[in-house]
Parts: C-alpha cells; sequence; structure tokens
C-alpha cells in the first residue's frame, strides 16, 4: 500500500478515516449509554448523601459499586457536577487517556520510521476509536483507558530512567552482578501502577511484575503507594473499607454472570463450558498457575533482552487471562501487546518474510477486536462452534501471551565484547535513548547477569 505523500492528500485521507470511524461509532448498535458511569455515579452520590457505598444498585438492576473504596474517594468530585457534565469529564478523561497511550505506544515507531508524526498519529487514532475495548470502554463511562495510562507512565519512567551499572571484578572482566540505580524521573517510577492498583485490583499484577524482574525500587514504590491509598480510603470510609475487603470483593454474583460472553477470561471459558454448573475452582487455580509461570519466564525474557514494552504488554495479557472477570472492555490490556506486535514486524526488513507473517497477524487481530464477534454467540454458547467463538478474544490473549515477539537481547553479544566499551558506547546508548524514550536503554552496553446483535446486558460497573 503506497500512502499519500503531500500535505493535502494526507489531510484528505485523514479526513476520509474520521468521517469513517465517526460514522461507524454514530451507527454500532453496542452503545452502552454510559451505564457504568451511572453506577459511579449514583453510589458516590448516594454515600455523599449518607448512603452505604456497596448497599446502591442502579434501579431496576442488580448491578452495584464494585470497586475498592479509594476509587470512590478519587470520584467524590464527580457528584459536584449535573449528568451531563459527568458524561462529558468522562469522554474527555478518556481521550486524554488514549492521547497518551499511543503517544507512549507509538512515538518510537514513528520516528524510527521516518514518518510525519501528525498523519501518523491521525491515522492511528482513527483506528484506536474503532477497537471494540476502546468503544465500549468510553460508552460505558469506563475507566480502563486511565488506569492502561497510569501503568503505561511507569513502563516510560522506567525506560527513560537514568541508570547506572556498577561493575564489580577486576581487568575489565565482569565477575560479579549488575547494580541498577535510578535518578531522576526514575524514582518515581511505580506511582502509577500503585494509583491504579488502589483504584481496581487487576493492575496489582504488574507489581508482581516489578517483583518478577526484580526492579525492587519501583516495587516497593507500587506497593506502597497503593497501600497509603488504601489506607487514606480507610480513613475516609472505615465502614465501606471493611465491607469491600470483608464481603463485597469475594462477592462475584456483584458484577453479573461469569458465563456472560463479555468475560473473556480463562475463567469464562470454564463457566460456558460447564454451565449451568459452576465452573471447578481447582481447574481454574490450576490454568491460572500455569498461565502465571509462562508469564514469569516471558517478562523476564523480554526485560533481560531491554524490551520494556514487551514485558509491560505481557503482564496485560496475562491479568486479562487470570482475572476471574475480564469483560471485552477491559481488553484495552490488550493494546500494548498489538503495540509490540506491529512494531516487531515494522522492525523487520522489507524483504524478510518475518515482517509480512507479524504484520498480516497484527491486521487480523485488529480487525477481530474491532468486529465484536464474540456477541455472535451471546445466547448460545454450545458446540464447537461456540466454544471457539464465544472464546476468540481468550484465544487471542493465550496465543499472544505465548508468542509475542521479543527483540532480539542486544546484551547477549554486548557481554561478549571487552568492558572497555563503556565508554562510548554508554554515551551512546543515552543520546539514542532521549531521542526513542521507548528504546531499550540496554541495547548498547554490557548485560548485567541479573535480569534486571441483540443487545447484550451491561456488564455493570465491575470495571
Amino acid at each position: 500500500m503506497t500512502w499519500p505523500t503531500s500535505t493535502r492528500g494526507r489531510l484528505l485521507l485523514v479526513v476520509a478515516l474520521a468521517a469513517a470511524a465517526g460514522l461507524f461509532l454514530a451507527t454500532v448498535p453496542l452503545h452502552r449509554d454510559w451505564f457504568d458511569l451511572g453506577v459511579y455515579y449514583g453510589a458516590v452520590d448516594s454515600w455523599r448523601h449518607g448512603g452505604r457505598i456497596y448497599d446502591y444498585v442502579v434501579p431496576g438492576t442488580h448491578y452495584g459499586f464494585t470497586y475498592p473504596p479509594f476509587a470512590a474517594v478519587c470520584m467524590l468530585p464527580m457528584t459536584l457536577v449535573d449528568w451531563p457534565s459527568a458524561v462529558a469529564i468522562s469522554v474527555l478523561l478518556n481521550l486524554a487517556a488514549a492521547a497518551a497511550i499511543l503517544y507512549w505506544s507509538a512515538v518510537a515507531v514513528v520516528r524510527r520510521q521516518g514518518w510525519s508524526r501528525w498523519f501518523a498519529f491521525a491515522v492511528a487514532g482513527c483506528l484506536f476509536a474503532l477497537l471494540e475495548p476502546v468503544r465500549d470502554t468510553f460508552s460505558f463511562g469506563q475507566v480502563n483507558l486511565l488506569l492502561l495510562a497510569l501503568v503505561l507512565s511507569d513502563a516510560w519512567l522506567l525506560s527513560v530512567a537514568q541508570e547506572r551499572f556498577t561493575e564489580h571484578g577486576d581487568g575489565g572482566r565482569l565477575t560479579g552482578h549488575g547494580r541498577r540505580r535510578f535518578t531522576g524521573v526514575g524514582r518515581l517510577a511505580g506511582v502509577g501502577i500503585g494509583l491504579a492498583s488502589a483504584i481496581k485490583l487487576t493492575p496489582a499484577v504488574f507489581i508482581g511484575y516489578l517483583l518478577v524482574t526484580r526492579r525492587w525500587r519501583a516495587a516497593g514504590t507500587a506497593a506502597a503507594v497503593a497501600t497509603g491509598a488504601t489506607l487514606l480510603a480507610v480513613w475516609a470510609a472505615p465502614g465501606a473499607s471493611r465491607v469491600y475487603w470483608t464481603e463485597a470483593m469475594w462477592d462475584t454474583d456483584r458484577v453479573g454472570s461469569l458465563a456472560y460472553v463479555s468475560n473473556q477470561s480463562w475463567q469464562g471459558v470454564l463457566a460456558r463450558l460447564s454451565e449451568p454448573a459452576a465452573p471447578s475452582r481447582t481447574v481454574w487455580a490450576l490454568g491460572v498457575i500455569v498461565l502465571l509461570c509462562v508469564w514469569a519466564w516471558r517478562a523476564r525474557q523480554a526485560v533481560a533482552a531491554g524490551d520494556e514494552r514487551a514485558g509491560f504488554a505481557l503482564t496485560g495479557l496475562v491479568a486479562c487471562l487470570i482475572s476471574p472477570v475480564t469483560w471485552v472492555h477491559h481488553l484495552v490490556w490488550l493494546l500494548p501487546a498489538l503495540a509490540v506486535l506491529i512494531d516487531s514486524g515494522l522492525r523487520a526488513e522489507p524483504g524478510d518474510p518475518r515482517r509480512r507473517r507479524l504484520l498480516t497477524w497484527a491486521v487480523a487481530i485488529y480487525v477481530v477486536l474491532s468486529s465484536s464477534v464474540v456477541w455472535l454467540w451471546s445466547w448460545d454458547a454450545t458446540g464447537v462452534d461456540g466454544f471457539l467463538g464465544s472464546n476468540t478474544y481468550v484465544w487471542i490473549s493465550l496465543g499472544l501471551l505465548l508468542a509475542l515477539p521479543v527483540r532480539e537481547a542486544a546484551t547477549e553479544a554486548a557481554a561478549r565484547q571487552p568492558l572497555l566499551l563503556e565508554g562510548s558506547a554508554t554515551m551512546g546508548a543515552c543520546a539514542h535513548a532521549s531521542e526513542y524514550p521507548w528504546e531499550s536503554r540496554q541495547s548498547a552496553r554490557p548485560a548485567s547477569p541479573t535480569p534486571p446483535a441483540s443487545r447484550p446486558a451491561p456488564s455493570g460497573s465491575d470495571g
């Protein structure tokens, strides 16, 4: 495909894409009418007027507030405005989060490819808006994009942090282990993950990522921020905190049926297979253990290769798979993996078969994630076609977890070279990383042996 090279041609293409995307979004039948935002708004407003957060349910339904109390504390300002204003604020916040996610995910690729920045991001924005998880996050009034932006801010901080390795040994030979120290903005790494984990439990998996990959300082920061935010909520709402941590958190009936086709997690697969009986908790737990083992191995592999983006992307994938409930709008956590897949394809040489293969897979996954295909089995997920089709997004998550490309470890080649490379190579790495903040900081320095149809029912405020 040949892209237009003139400004006029690019502008016409962007206008056409924006018009097509706008028409699709205006006519798509699965708009959610800000349902989850209504749950947040109603629950927090009820609390402000003396009610109990977790007693509130949307009139005519059984859906209520299911987030930790700190989320309710964060949402209190929403009750100071009327409902139309709350909707407008939700849309604006999600737009800001989407812009940040797109920038962090694509800026290095755009620069490396030499593309016009405004044109590349305009096209990417139009395509981004068509993804079903993104559409649902906006139309439910959900917080998923905001949480993803918080988490990716830590990925950015980790990638741009000034790191210093102190090598122990003599004669320029590596005999000990490297020690990584973060300075400047790198000291803030973990704050975004901590806040996201206090608002919703799923992002806490990223604290596990920091631990598995031995970023002790960032992991400690994330845990401390999450704990501090939770204690703040205990002080602000002691009764609600007690109810949540002892009762509401364990009540899966509050979020809806586990077998509902929107639940695109390992638990959802089991629930649809066993319906109307409850899925086996033992089988679910064994599957979670296997998934976590695969994730830990691959995440360490990614960080050892200096591929921070792949490490965060793999963690988002496993979070979707192991969560008991992963509604379709939660699948925004797959977007970093899709970005890594596209980037890996573009890194390959134009004549390399791997380039075509990776980009073909990326396009196919994008099309499926934009298609709402799982809703074809919203009323009947039986049979082989039901098993395969109703779990389509689960298969995508699992396939990416197993096969997401990780950039080849340039550190392995560097480790075989004399450590006297340090002077010029480190300066080159710093210059490169300041220009391409998402790029690996380790690629130009010696390796450390220590790996651093029918309208479906609303999902409720599960989150």
